[in-house]
């Protein structure tokens, strides 16, 4: 079985660091976004993957090379984006007739990932939300068999989502139907779309079983982004490398700290991610995600997304503050 995972969307709402990083490499408690679900492939039986990059994708495509030398890479460039149908059908020449897992480049699930695998089934995965009209939509019976999928429907018969997960066993017929939408034209919210191929698929006659999953981790903005890494760093428990030279400094776990950070008179977490070779001096920060190679002085930060290469300085105060006093430094 070969892995699909298209990554070539631009990340638009988590600008200004999806300018010079793709959205996948986005650290996520001690991991990237695209880490954490190869390594989920990876560990449950597969070694071959298919990426499909565009923006930044020179970076993607060197961050695997150099981090996952083990496994069997390719990476397909989709300069002009169309939609995950067009994606995933520029990989027809590598795939085959072999069976695919397609995984979206910006969803991280935990699941069941070997049953899934295991299963004789075209698999789903899906998860019930409260409001399913800006997702794709999966219509089931009692036996959990998909009999219809929607592209993000105004009045929707389901709640359950799509999460981007999706093992299809008749690749033949997923490039058919692929070819076909894409040849007339059709389309979803101006995109060719991986659900309308899905829908051909349950037409021309194919079994989708769906498989619910047990988290569904949502990377798409700041706030959720950082709610994520808080939840995984509590999961995981996060970790703090070495060397490091730490000076008087505090660590509230959970925290991730990579190697080589020099972090002095400072009080860290909980809940922050901290890239390489990284300076806090005189600081506060917790529920925070801190890139590479940044520089951070006299700050206090909360809730906060720090870029790689980033310099932030404060300011200190002496105060000399006698009885009933209140004071805000905001």
């Amino acid at each position: 079985m070969k892995a699909i995972i298209p990554v070539a969307g631009a990340g638009t709402k988590l600008r200004p660091h999806t300018y010079t990083q793709p959205k996948a490499l986005i650290p996520l408690a001690g991991k990237t976004i695209l880490s954490i679900n190869v390594d989920q492939l990876h560990e449950a039986g597969i070694n071959e993957f298919i990426f499909i990059v565009g923006y930044l994708g020179e970076k993607i495509q060197d961050y695997i090379n150099s981090k996952y030398p083990q496994l069997t890479c390719h990476f397909i460039y989709q300069n002009i984006r169309k939609g995950t149908a067009h994606a995933v059908d520029l990989s027809k020449k590598l795939v085959g007739d072999d069976e695919v897992f397609i995984a979206l480049g910006d969803t991280i699930c935990e699941y069941n990932i070997k049953e899934v695998l295991a299963s004789p089934y075209s698999m789903l995965g899906v998860k019930k939300v409260d409001d399913p009209r800006d997702f794709g939509v999966a219509e089931i019976n009692e036996d959990c068999v998909i009999t219809k999928v929607v592209e993000k429907p105004s009045i929707p018969k389901s709640n359950m989502a799509l999460v981007g997960l999706y093992k299809i066993k008749d690749s033949k017929l997923l490039f058919d139907c692929l070819s076909t939408i894409i040849t007339k034209g059709i389309k979803s919210h101006d995109e060719f779309n991986l659900t309308d191929a899905l829908e051909c698929m349950i037409e021309g006659g194919a079994t989708f079983k769906s498989f619910k999953v047990e988290n569904w981790f949502d990377c798409g903005k700041k706030e959720s982004l950082l709610e994520s890494n808080s939840i995984l760093l509590e999961k995981f428990g996060g970790s703090i490398a070495e060397p490091n030279n730490f000076e008087n400094s505090i660590f509230i776990p959970p925290v991730s700290i990579a190697e080589g950070c020099d972090i002095k008179n400072s009080i860290i977490g909980p809940h922050v991610a901290m890239g390489e070779n990284t300076i806090v001096h005189s600081s506060i920060i917790k529920a925070s995600i801190i890139g590479s190679f940044s520089k951070l002085y006299d700050v206090v930060l909360d809730d906060s997304l720090i870029g790689n290469d980033t310099e932030v300085i404060g300011e200190t105060r002496s105060l000399n503050i006698g009885d009933n006093t209140e004071i805000d430094l905001g």
